[in-house]
């Protein structure tokens, strides 16, 4: 899958609910996917969490099973998607 967003976004849509955007101001970080906490997560205090540079299927695998396990605020984010995590400009959060 590395680079191929049609393919990446097909995967995703197959599990979870996936919203696209053309532009989060953060092109240098492509594919930037944004992950948002669920009502339990969000009552657990969580933020949406960035992952940037998520090019390869083994990474949007990891994405996948964190947020099956609950993910923001409910499951740990795997130590793996550390290496994918920033945080976005004050513009692209807003």
């Amino acid at each position: 899958m590395s680079g191929d967003h049609a393919a990446q976004t097909a995967r995703l849509r197959a599990e979870v609910p996936v919203r696209v955007s053309t532009c989060l101001d953060v092109c240098d970080q492509a594919n930037v996917i944004v992950v948002q906490p669920s009502a339990a997560g969000r009552a657990a205090g969580a933020r949406p969490v960035w992952l940037g540079l998520v090019n390869d299927a083994y990474a949007t695998e990891d994405i996948l099973a964190w947020i099956r396990a609950g993910g923001p605020g409910i499951a740990d984010r795997p130590d793996i998607l550390d290496l994918y995590a920033f945080t976005p400009p004050r513009r692209a959060a807003r």
